[in-house]
């Protein structure tokens, strides 16, 4: 379970959610945070809720791991949806936890299979709405 690299385990709850994000489309977001040397859910996002109320749920000063299932409608008008991975590192947050975060993403990420894109923020403007819709397309 735990990584020799990182020492960081993943709750099994992590998967099951994640799988039900992907397959039943029960959340609209997942927020996952490091504690006590595991990967834990912290918040779970409603199907209705949106890109503005899962931004709103990320701490200003600490690291998390995030997934959010975002939908679209193609020029061809299809309905579609990708799943994005985001680490939230700001640059506020404590030195110890980037690193903790930034040795242990490649691990977590691997056991979230079905993730389509990855994105990488430091503050809020490099995971804007436009910037999600830009790599969806």
């Amino acid at each position: 379970m735990a990584n020799a690299a990182s020492g960081m385990a993943v709750r099994d709850e992590c998967k099951l959610k994640f799988l039900e994000l992907k397959a039943k489309r029960n959340y609209r977001f997942i927020i996952f945070k490091i504690e006590q040397q595991e990967v834990v859910v912290e918040k779970l996002g409603q199907p209705d809720e949106t890109y503005e109320d899962f931004t709103g749920s990320l701490p200003a000063d600490e690291c998390r791991y995030a997934v959010f299932d975002f939908d679209f409608i193609t020029d061809e008008n299809c309905q579609k949806s990708k799943i994005f991975f985001i680490a939230w590192s700001p640059d506020i947050s404590k030195v110890r936890s980037k690193m903790v975060y930034a040795s242990s993403k490649d691990r977590f990420k691997r056991e979230l299979d079905g993730i389509q894109f990855e994105l990488q923020a430091t503050d809020p403007s490099e995971m804007s709405f436009d910037i999600v819709k830009a790599r969806a397309f």
